[in-house]
């Protein structure tokens, strides 16, 4: 990850106009997500991680737990910083926050084209695939 990059765990109050800006060009423009699915009523409820570069927010993931878990998802790049190692980074960084609170597990619902990145950091899949927006996904879990 690059030296300039930090990331930052914000309410959806705090940053909505970031998290809004990077998940529209991402889900609803890139990935033709309905606004309908996107915007869920989940946010509030989340905390979500905000990485930044020098400029400006170029990736979101958002996290709910729930009892003894941490549910990932959200999970967006802005296409031009792709590859780069940021979306390693806000693993990591959810991973780290989920061992803090002592959590048991995160769960995610992986887009299929994602998983041999997550299986990289010791997830496994959980499920057959389905399709969740249209795109198909499968479940991913990661034990401590």
């Amino acid at each position: 990850m690059k030296n300039n990059l930090k990331i930052e765990i914000v309410k959806w109050i705090d940053g909505l106009s970031q998290l809004k800006n990077i998940r529209e060009k991402v889900f609803i423009q890139e990935q033709k997500v309905t606004p309908q699915l996107e915007w869920d009523g989940m946010d509030e409820k989340a905390i979500h991680f905000l990485v930044f570069n020098d400029k400006a927010a170029i990736g979101c993931a958002r996290a709910i737990v729930i009892k003894d878990h941490m549910q990932l998802g959200r999970m967006a790049v802005l296409k031009e910083y792709r590859g780069q190692g940021i979306g390693s980074a806000l693993l990591e960084k959810a991973m780290t926050i989920a061992k803090l609170n002592q959590l048991s597990a995160i769960y995610i619902s992986a887009q299929c084209h994602a998983i041999d990145f997550y299986k990289k950091f010791g997830f496994e899949v959980k499920s057959d695939i389905y399709l969740d927006a249209e795109i198909p996904h499968r479940d991913m879990t990661l034990d401590f």
